[in-house]
């Protein structure tokens, strides 16, 4: 009996053994690629982990001139603050609703131009059209808000086709009016980065299998019903991860296009965190508040972040984690 007690306990060691020689000799195998990533582990923990030290800051009256030990600590003040300021919570109502509308419109414009330019089955004509719709991407912001605001100008070319269709009787002042501003920059959002997001799902459609829509050809479908029942269900696992990737940035709503775009009668509505963050805290010196605002942020994305992963993974969809 206690033989075969002392087999059983010693299997499992003799695996555990075996696996630790396995996987040394795998480590050892692999020598140059651990090399190789060594600059790249560098980068990430000088960029992006030893920076967190500075969120001490968030903590403290900073003042510059003084020495770690020097600072004053002020617990969760400035957190308080931004909680209690109207200025913030007006500020966070825009960041949101400019992300939820870029957000939402991103999606649907890629997938459906997505769709449509996988339906072209002219090859040269394809590549046209998607070359055409992914040059923007390589515009920076100053351009494009450039562009823009010519363009939705009182003689711009935007009232000028609206007068002409009779749809508008006097120009509109696009970026003059609030209501506006968030629907101007959702569609400047579409227009610079549509053609650059469908790239993936267009590669995403090729990995589709063929057999799937002769298939849907013997049953006689249609093009349409091809798209809703072959692509669409094909590219699914595609959009959930970039979408799970993309809540996690729900606080990202952007700075360029909003700061060069705003002006003071619009100021209620163009505002977001990142602009808060340089105009209160950054160039008032007061470098504790502008911390606590990229520390909720930061917190804000990887909840997010994990909330969508968690209910990706409870509702049998793929996930990143």
């Amino acid at each position: 009996m206690d033989e075969t007690l002392m087999d059983k306990h010693a299997v499992p060691k003799a695996k555990r053994r075996k696996q630790q020689q396995i996987n040394w000799s795998l480590i050892k195998s692999q020598r140059q690629l651990i090399f190789m990533s060594v600059p790249l582990l560098a980068y990430i923990i000088l960029f992006a982990y030893v920076p967190v030290w500075g969120w001490t800051m968030a903590f403290q009256n900073y003042k510059p001139a003084r020495s770690f030990g020097q600072q004053e600590w002020v617990g969760f003040k400035q957190f308080k603050f931004l909680f209690t300021d109207d200025s913030f919570l007006r500020v966070l109502r825009n960041t949101l609703g400019m992300s939820i509308i870029n957000l939402v419109l991103g999606f649907v414009t890629a997938i459906a131009l997505a769709l449509l330019l996988n339906e072209i089955k002219n090859i040269f004509w394809k590549r046209t059209v998607q070359t055409i719709s992914y040059l923007p991407h390589f515009l920076s912001w100053i351009i494009v808000t450039g562009i823009v605001a010519t363009s939705l100008a009182s003689d711009g070319i935007i009232n000028d086709v609206l007068m002409r269709l009779h749809l508008i009787k006097e120009p509109i002042l696009w970026l003059s009016e609030g209501k506006y501003f968030w629907g101007v920059v959702g569609a400047s959002h579409v227009w610079k980065e549509v053609g650059w997001n469908t790239i993936i799902y267009l590669a995403a459609m090729a990995a589709i299998d063929p057999s799937l829509y002769e298939a849907a050809d013997i049953d006689g479908a249609s093009r349409y019903r091809k798209m809703l029942h072959v692509t669409l269900p094909g590219i699914k696992p595609t959009i959930v991860i970039l979408l799970i990737m993309s809540i996690g940035h729900i606080l990202e709503a952007g700075f360029e296009v909003q700061y060069l775009l705003g002006n003071g009668l619009v100021v209620d509505w163009a505002e977001t965190i990142d602009i808060f963050v340089l105009k209160y805290g950054i160039a008032q010196g007061n470098y504790s508040l502008a911390t606590a605002g990229g520390i909720f942020k930061t917190v804000v994305s990887v909840t997010m972040l994990l909330l969508a992963n968690w209910t990706a993974k409870r509702l049998g969809e793929e996930r990143l984690l």
